[in-house]
């Protein structure tokens, strides 16, 4: 009688796998080539693993399957144009799947992606200037709302203040009604003591 296959599969493997040969790379360990690099008269050399950097990079695939001989225990890569940071913020990231980057870097990280034919950076950079350009977006967005309404709260209390104006108004006009335009004697202001005529004055005297 034959048993049901099963399946062993562990998801802690990947990460182990990657970060040993991470410490293999810094160790200096069981490394196969030097990639020297060269920008604005700025050098530098990192060692690492061929099978890492062909497994993430078609550019290094191509260059170690298409090599002929190596000349001595390791092979020699030669990459001008390329910012010495940037390099080693790409082999961080092949040998570990991670790495942090200033934010006017991300761009140059696309770059050397491009570059190096590193389709898991390329892909990554760009879901990162997405989520930038969206978050930007958004706080546009917000800025203009906020604009929008300091300007009604601005409008607002000056039309309070038209209205609050025009109700006294409306209120003194009612508490000091004017006297008829036929009647002999106007009727003083309101708040003002009325003056006796001279001629009554006299006639009392």
């Amino acid at each position: 009688m034959e048993s049901n296959a099963v399946l062993l599969e562990s998801k802690s493997s990947p990460v182990n796998l990657l970060n040993e040969m991470h410490q293999l790379r810094l160790l200096g360990h069981l490394c196969d080539v030097t990639v020297s690099v060269e920008y604005q008269g700025v050098r530098a050399e990192f060692v690492a693993h061929k099978a890492v950097l062909a497994a993430t990079s078609k550019f290094f695939k191509e260059v170690f399957l298409n090599e002929k001989g190596v000349d001595g225990p390791r092979t020699n890569v030669f990459l001008n144009e390329v910012q010495v940071a940037d390099f080693a913020s790409f082999l961080e990231f092949v040998y570990t799947a991670k790495v942090e980057v200033e934010e006017d870097r991300v761009q140059r990280m696309l770059e050397i992606a491009e570059k190096l034919k590193c389709l898991d950076l390329s892909e990554t950079c760009f879901q990162l200037k997405k989520q930038m350009l969206e978050s930007v977006l958004l706080e546009l967005q917000n800025f203009s709302e906020s604009q929008n309404s300091e300007e009604g709260s601005a409008t607002q209390p000056s039309i309070l203040l038209e209205s609050k104006a025009a109700a006294v108004a409306e209120a003194d006009r009612a508490d000091c009604p004017r006297a008829p335009p036929d009647s002999p004697v106007d009727r003083p202001s309101c708040g003002m003591s009325p003056e006796i005529p001279a001629t009554k004055s006299k006639e009392k005297m």
